[in-house]
């Protein structure tokens, strides 16, 4: 998994690279599509990367650019990479096209900031749990494989152990740590194994307690994630009952990383979340 190229960031990359080439041109969407006869539309999907470009389609957009040489080669190979799939593709229709994006950023993303207020995050969920979880949503399709979707989160994980493996700081409110997910038993082994993961060297984690001011305005979970590389924009993933958004504009990002800032300010500091974490998995058990 590591070090290997991933399909929705790289997609990503193309269309801002794309995007960039055009109005250095000095074209508009509408122009292009009519130099390669399609639709304006279809060049602006491109470029926002909800449609992917083969490496034909990205030499004919170079050369209406006038784009030669090292700087076309570059960008044929990343739509090459883009289209490359990754290891999550496996799982099929046991995730929604959504998730998959979302699985495709995670999976190269350095650096993750994430709160959750009602539930332990999957990258840090023990098998029972997660399975309690899923088993719990009210969507639930019966005929969904939960095996393979308990697969997928355990797998999931592996970013954390990969060599140079991202950073983490989770934020969880103490409502995550104390409503009830199966048995007591799983609840308290969960509580055990979220302490341990605390502990890696990569993972920051803090309990927002009840009696911090925040919990005055509720927040919805959402994870900010950041990128190695420069050219790859920030973004903010909310997910909600039937999907989930992925936010971008630079003022969203402002706005969640000051929330986040605020929330870990007011959360009580590791060791003290350390602390009790493992009171409530010794009060459980």
């Amino acid at each position: 998994m590591a070090g290997i190229p991933h399909s929705t960031v790289k997609r990503k990359r193309l269309g801002i690279e794309l995007r960039r080439l055009r109005e250095q041109a000095g074209l508009t969407c509408e122009q292009v599509g009519e130099r390669l006869d399609c639709s304006g539309t279809r060049i602006s999907r491109i470029e926002t990367g909800r449609i992917s470009a083969g490496p034909g389609d990205v030499r004919e957009l170079l050369d209406v650019y006038g784009i030669e040489g090292e700087e076309a080669a570059a960008m044929v190979k990343l739509a090459r990479d883009a289209r490359k799939k990754g290891w999550w593709h496996t799982y099929g229709l046991t995730m929604p096209n959504w998730f998959e994006a979302y699985v495709g950023f995670e999976a190269e993303a350095t650096t993750f900031r994430d709160f959750q207020p009602l539930y332990i995050p999957g990258l840090l969920q023990t098998p029972d749990y997660a399975r309690a979880v899923l088993q719990a949503a009210p969507n639930r399709d019966g005929s969904e494989d939960l095996d393979r979707q308990v697969d997928l989160r355990i797998e999931r994980q592996g970013i954390l152990t990969q060599p140079n493996p991202p950073q983490l700081w989770f934020v969880l409110s103490e409502t995550a740590l104390r409503i009830a997910v199966g048995t007591p038993a799983i609840m308290a082994a969960q509580l055990r194994h979220l302490a341990d993961q605390a502990n890696r060297p990569n993972i920051k984690l803090q309990v927002l307690p009840f009696t911090a001011a925040a919990h005055v305005n509720p927040v919805t979970g959402f994870r900010i994630l950041d990128f190695p590389d420069p050219r790859d924009p920030t973004v903010v993933y909310v997910e909600h009952l039937t999907g989930a958004l992925f936010l971008e504009r630079d003022e969203e990002i402002s706005q969640y990383a000051t929330i986040f800032d605020h929330l870990r300010a007011e959360a009580l500091g590791t060791s003290q979340s350390n602390h009790l974490i493992s009171r409530i998995a010794d009060e459980i058990a």
